[in-house]
């Protein structure tokens, strides 16, 4: 295979030679080969990509002052060319963090256009000004405007999905971006800044600095940066929460998640069970709001154990870009070793595998793990209370629905979650009391038109919807006198 290498780095709107000459350097995890390198960046580079952030956003007839339909028919060519490599998109993420090529054509070669024409279309049918006849006399006129300079930082989980979650609705209002990927995902990046030059994005709209952490905070800290948006694990958000509480500096954190999945006395778990995999195992269990508890009425339990085991057992295992995997590696051998010690903790602790529990056999080279399903465990097991982040299951039982709800809300995070029920509005009306962010019913999405993210440890501020795109402007009031 021909190795995908960079020799510079997108910022201010061309491609310009980094200032070291080390490299991030990219391998399979399926294959654990060499598949492609870029430039890391330094701090001097970021700096420049700041520098050429604040440049765009502060000129006075640049991209934060455009109209919204201006800047709708750049972003429309922007999400014109990220579809015309939507394909090489979805197969460098598989190549990189190991999605399935699938999902990966959906989640990183479809939503970002979407995105893109969703956000930019919402700024042009909002009204400019919103005028409020004042309880004192006279006028209250307000309105809205772009932040300023962005810093996105996104994980390699759903890489480039996740980065239009901040990118679309920070452009469509007028803001200007500094993003820097994660290290083990950054040829989708380089390709995502192809796509935005030929797009036209006028010179330092938008910039990308790959980096580990200590870029990260960087430009977390970084004086010209007007607000932070970050997905990642909740150690990194607290500091990063830190840094910015110093500076009053506005911040959205989506970070992690051990949702759970409640599944009624009355659940049909032959029809079930294909949207209960996209809740449990999605991605190699690699995403923050999967429902990796799933709690059983004590009276169907081991039917629902039984039918969880079945599942688990019964997805092909195998290379990312074959369209028949179901589960593709975990993206790192580190990443690996994290879940093989919390299903080391679960053994250790009682727990009962029912599926699972080991490496695939034959599979001598990558980062696999198989789907594995713990029994007989109640919700104070570590591997009921951490985040494992890879594809395995703790099944719990519960007496009735107030505890189910006790156990389901007993959890430092509170991310995603879904209720499961032939009856959807008893479904609906227990998931209204789940202490979480987002809960589906009978399923669960990431639907663009609503609010999405967390409370407690799972995070502050929401992505999507009207909200997400707020979350990148400020608001300004104009007090207009009484008129005689």
């Amino acid at each position: 295979m021909t190795s995908i290498d960079y020799r510079e780095l997108y910022i201010d709107g061309g491609w310009q030679s980094p200032t070291t000459t080390t490299t991030i350097d990219v391998r399979s995890p399926a294959t654990e080969e060499f598949i492609g390198t870029v430039p890391s960046t330094s701090t001097r580079d970021v700096d420049r990509a700041v520098t050429a952030a604040r440049r765009a956003f502060d000129d006075p007839t640049g991209w934060s002052n455009w109209s919204p339909q201006q800047r709708a028919e750049v972003l429309e060519r922007f999400a014109n060319e990220l579809e015309a490599r939507a394909s090489e998109t979805a197969r460098r993420v598989s190549m990189q963090n190991g999605m399935p090529i699938w999902l990966a054509e959906q989640f990183e070669g479809g939503f970002p256009a979407v995105l893109l024409r969703y956000f930019s279309q919402m700024m042009v049918d909002s009204p400019p000004v919103d005028e409020r006849a004042g309880m004192l006399g006279g006028t209250a006129r307000v309105t809205r405007h772009p932040l300023g300079v962005v810093a996105a930082i996104v994980p390699w989980n759903v890489p480039q999905a996740i980065s239009f979650l901040k990118l679309a609705p920070a452009l469509a209002a007028g803001c200007t971006v500094v993003l820097k990927p994660a290290e083990e995902t950054v040829l989708d990046a380089f390709l995502m800044a192809e796509a935005a030059a030929a797009a036209g994005l006028p010179a330092g709209v938008l910039n990308v600095v790959p980096g580990g952490r200590d870029i990260g905070a960087y430009l977390v800290e970084h004086p010209h940066v007007d607000k932070v948006s970050f997905t990642g694990s909740t150690a990194a958000g607290r500091k990063i929460a830190e840094a910015c509480g110093r500076r009053l500096r506005p911040v959205t954190l989506e970070l992690g998640g051990k949702s759970a999945a409640i599944l009624l006395d009355d659940i049909d778990l032959n029809t079930s069970m294909d949207a209960l995999f996209g809740v449990t195992l999605l991605n190699n269990g690699q995403i923050c709001w999967l429902n990796t508890r799933i709690l059983a009425p004590r009276s169907r339990y081991t039917e629902v154990v039984d039918a969880v085991t079945d599942l688990a057992k019964s997805l092909p295992i195998g290379d990312p870009l074959d369209p028949r995997t179901k589960i593709g590696p975990l993206v790192s051998a580190r990443q690996r070793e994290r879940v093989e010690d919390h299903i080391a903790k679960g053994r250790s602790e009682g727990a009962r595998l029912t599926a699972g529990g080991g490496r695939p056999a034959g599979m001598d080279s990558g980062y696999f793990v198989e789907p594995t399903v713990f029994a007989d465990l109640d919700n104070t097991a570590t591997i009921a209370r951490e985040e494992i982040f890879g594809p395995v299951l703790t099944v719990i039982p519960y007496a009735d629905e107030h505890e189910a709800l006790a156990i389901a809300n007993d959890s430092e995070y509170g991310l995603g979650g879904s209720v499961w029920s032939s009856d959807v509005e008893r479904a609906a009306e227990l998931a209204g009391r789940v202490k979480s962010g987002t809960v589906g019913v009978n399923h669960y999405s990431n639907d663009p038109v609503a609010p999405f993210g967390g409370i407690k440890n799972s995070g502050m501020g929401r992505e999507l919807g009207p909200e997400g795109l707020h979350t990148f402007q400020h608001l300004h009031t104009v007090y207009l006198p009484p008129v005689d």
